[in-house]
C-alpha cells in the first residue's frame, strides 16, 4: 500500500467576552500558509451518512459590509466554478452564473472586486 501524506488546514478563532470572533487565522502548511489573518471564513462539509452540509460561517466584528458583499459574491462565483467541474452539468451552471451577474448588479458591485 503507498504511504499516504497528511495535509492539515487549521482555522484559529479569537473570541471577544461575548463569544464573538475579534480575529480569524487559518493555516495551510502544504499551501505555505501560516497563521494568515481573515476577517471572513465560510466552510461546508459533507456529512454523507445523514446526507447534509455542516457549516461554520465566521466573521469578525469589524468585517466592513462593503467587503462581505463582495466576499459573498465570490464565494457564490466560485461554487459555480466547482459545481461545474464537480457535474458537468453545463446548464445549471450558466443558471448560477446568471444569478451571480444578478447578485452583483443588485449589490451594485463588479466582478472582480
Amino acid at each position: 500500500m503507498a504511504k499516504q501524506h497528511r495535509s492539515d488546514i487549521n482555522v484559529n478563532v479569537i473570541l471577544d467576552k461575548n463569544k464573538i470572533p475579534e480575529k480569524l487565522q487559518w493555516s495551510a502548511k502544504d499551501g505555505g500558509i501560516e497563521n494568515m489573518d481573515s476577517k471572513a471564513i465560510f466552510m461546508s462539509v459533507w456529512d454523507h451518512k445523514a446526507k447534509e452540509a455542516l457549516r461554520i460561517d465566521l466573521w469578525t466584528k469589524d468585517m466592513p459590509l462593503d467587503e462581505m458583499k463582495i466576499f459573498f459574491h465570490q464565494t457564490l462565483t466560485a461554487m459555480s466554478d466547482t459545481f461545474e467541474r464537480a457535474t458537468n452539468d453545463e446548464k445549471m451552471t450558466a443558471t448560477m452564473r446568471d444569478f451571480c451577474d444578478y447578485f452583483a448588479e443588485k449589490l451594485e458591485i463588479k466582478k472582480g472586486e
